[in-house]
Order: C-alpha cells, then sequence, then structure tokens
C-alpha cells in the first residue's frame, strides 16, 4: 500500500483535489475530519481542551465550539502550539489506526489529505508528496466565500499555516489551482498516473513539469 501526502494552505483546493483522486480510485483520510473525531463529546480530547481553554469554548450542546476555538487560536500564536500539542498525537494514533484498516483490506493506494503535513515534518514518513497552489488572493477569496470571514481573519488563517517556499521544496508534485476545474482535473489526471509509479527520484518536480 501506497500512502501519500496531499497539502497546501487553506484556500488552494486540496480538498477538491482529494475529491478528485478519490473519484479516480483512491482511499482519502481527511485529517480535519480525523481531527474532529478526537474532540467528540466525551473524548479525552475535548477534555484535554477544556482544562486548557476553559469551557467557554463548548456550545450549548457540550460539543467543541469550534468557531469560536478557531478564532482564538488562529490569532494567538501561543495558544494554537498549545491545541496543536493536545490534538496532534491524538491524530496521529487515529490516523495509525484507519491505515491499519486500510491495509488489511489490501487497499492499493491511500491519500492522506492534511494542511500541515510539511510544517510538523510528518510528510517525511510518506511515499510521496501532492502540494496544491494557489495565488494568495485567489485563495484569500474562497477562505472568506467559504468561512464568512472578514479580510483580517482570513488573512489570519492564511498566515498560520506558513509560507508557500516550505511546501514547495518539500513536494514530490505541485498542482497549481488558480484557473477552472477542468484546468485542475487534467493535472489530477497525469498525477493519478504518476502514482501507481511512486515519486520521481532526485530533486522534486510539479505535476506539470
Amino acid at each position: 500500500m501506497k500512502v501519500y501526502g496531499l497539502t497546501g494552505g487553506i484556500g488552494s483546493g486540496k480538498t477538491t483535489v482529494a475529491r478528485m483522486l478519490r473519484e479516480r480510485g483512491a482511499e482519502i483520510i481527511d485529517a480535519d475530519q480525523v481531527a474532529r473525531s478526537v474532540v467528540q463529546p466525551g473524548s479525552v480530547g475535548l477534555s484535554r481542551i477544556i482544562d486548557t481553554f476553559g469551557a467557554e469554548y463548548l456550545d450549548a450542546s457540550g460539543a467543541l465550539d469550534r468557531k469560536k476555538l478557531g478564532e482564538m487560536v488562529f490569532s494567538d500564536e501561543g495558544a494554537r502550539k498549545k491545541l496543536e500539542a493536545i490534538t496532534h498525537p491524538l491524530i496521529a494514533l487515529e490516523t495509525a489506526r484507519l491505515l491499519d484498516e486500510l491495509r488489511a483490506r489490501g487497499v492499493a493506494i491511500v491519500v492522506y489529505e492534511a494542511a500541515l503535513l510539511v510544517q510538523n515534518g510528518t510528510y517525511r514518513g510518506l511515499d510521496g508528496l501532492i502540494n496544491v497552489e494557489a495565488k494568495s488572493g485567489v485563495r484569500q477569496g474562497r477562505v472568506q466565500a467559504r468561512d464568512g470571514l472578514d479580510d483580517t481573519h482570513a488573512l489570519q488563517r492564511i498566515a498560520s499555516q506558513g509560507g508557500n517556499a516550505e511546501r514547495l521544496a518539500a513536494a514530490d508534485w505541485t498542482l497549481e489551482n488558480d484557473g477552472s476545474l477542468e484546468a485542475l482535473a487534467t493535472e489530477v489526471d497525469l498525477l493519478w498516473g504518476r502514482l501507481h509509479s511512486g515519486p520521481p527520484l532526485g530533486k522534486p518536480s510539479g505535476g506539470g513539469r
């Protein structure tokens, strides 16, 4: 079983790429979905978050108020690091469990979609890294349209994930997603063929290069 990372800054379109890869036969593990699962009501993760940040980050139903917590941690680097110290080990354990299940099923290609694969070094343990890029203005517009954020909060979220240079340097394939869905699908088709043969040897190269 080959396990490839899929990353990109917020608003780059990595979730769209994940959907296209699923349509072509890949199994997808979405780190955001895993992150939600480890902070469900009654979980160790939620208990640790509330112990650290306070019960004001619960909503009326007793679930984590993700929007309120997100607004706080994306404007406070120290708080964000505390949150990551709680959630990242739990996410890693749950991801390992999911991979074991897929391996037992005989799955050929798994794509692990996560924004911080490069920043946290996780990509080094994978069979290759796919990076999705888009211009900053395009990303900001997508984030604001999707999450209903103002300029300040959208830019804070983009900045919190670091620059593009690290992702570009680490990636085995980079897909450009400033254009149409049709253009992106063409890049994904080319990428899908390459995933079956493994990452290129030597210096990483982009999907269309």
